[in-house]
This record gives C-alpha cells, structure tokens and sequence, in this order.
C-alpha cells in the first residue's frame, strides 16, 4: 500500500474524501481553517491546503479503479507513473497543519514580496501600506504602486 494523489473536481474534495471512505479506502485531505468574508460577516471556514487534489492510501490495481468515482477527475502522475508519495512527507504536512493550527501569517511594511496570481504574476514588489486585506505593493521594474489582496502574494 502505497500513498497516491487523486485530482477532483473544483471544489469537490470533501465529497470525493466521503465517497472513498465509504468504500473503506484511507484518506487524506489537509485543511486549514481560514477567514471568509459574506456582506454581513466574517466566518472561519475550513478549506484544503491543495485545491482539487487528495491523498488516498491504496494499492496500484485498486488505484487505477478509483476514476470511476464522481468528483475524480484523474490519477497525478509523475515520469508515466501515478506519482507516490512517501509516508514521512504526509507526516510533514500534518506536523506543518498542527504547528500553524491558531497562527496567522502577517505582512509588513517594506517585506518583499512576489505576486503569485492573476496577470502580474511573479512580479516582486515591496510592501508600502497595509490596509485590511490589502497591499499597496511598489513594483520597482515598472516603477508603479498596485493595490492587491494580501492572499495573492507570497512571501519572497
């Protein structure tokens, strides 16, 4: 038995988990708990720490039977092979979830930074202003202030 990595369905992680622990196949799906914001509050939601993919512990020939699943969408493979992952890296990713569980992460003035989403992507920029869940970043390649949402960036 070996620990695989599925690919779902947009947003369909927590019910492919359930269909397969239904069928008694070990799981993992890593979640974090972050703010999400509706017009009339501010609520702590759990999501997965990697959108659309999922870990299950299985076998190669019950493996390749689980894309029948709804939500599956494919096996990830990695040189032709459905890509392993080792135990001790699972081990990694819980002991990072419970080591940053009530943590958050914050951003100061004049702290580099990249851009990791959207047209400007991997664009550095210096921290100017921090205003809520916004950054005004200073990019110096092109000589202009940009305001962005801090989720879009990432620590240089």
């Amino acid at each position: 038995m070996s620990w695989y990595v599925l690919y779902t369905a947009s947003r369909a992680e927590v019910q492919v988990e359930k269909r397969l622990k239904a069928r008694e196949i070990e799981t993992y799906l890593p979640l974090h708990l972050t703010p999400r914001r509706w017009s009339d509050r501010i609520k702590m939601v759990e999501v997965p720490l990697f959108n659309s993919y999922i870990f299950v512990k299985t076998s190669d020939e019950i493996l390749r039977e689980l894309t029948k699943i709804p939500g599956i969408s494919r096996i990830v493979f990695y040189n032709r092979q459905p890509a392993l992952v080792r135990e001790y890296e699972i081990e990694a990713i819980k002991n990072f979830l419970e080591n940053a569980k009530g943590k958050e992460c914050e951003f100061v003035e004049n702290e580099e930074v990249i851009i990791s989403e959207g047209p400007m992507k991997d664009v550095k920029g210096k921290i100017k202003k921090i205003s809520g869940d916004y950054l005004f970043l200073k990019l110096e390649q092109i000589g202009v202030t940009v305001k962005i949402k801090s989720e879009q960036v990432l620590r240089k």
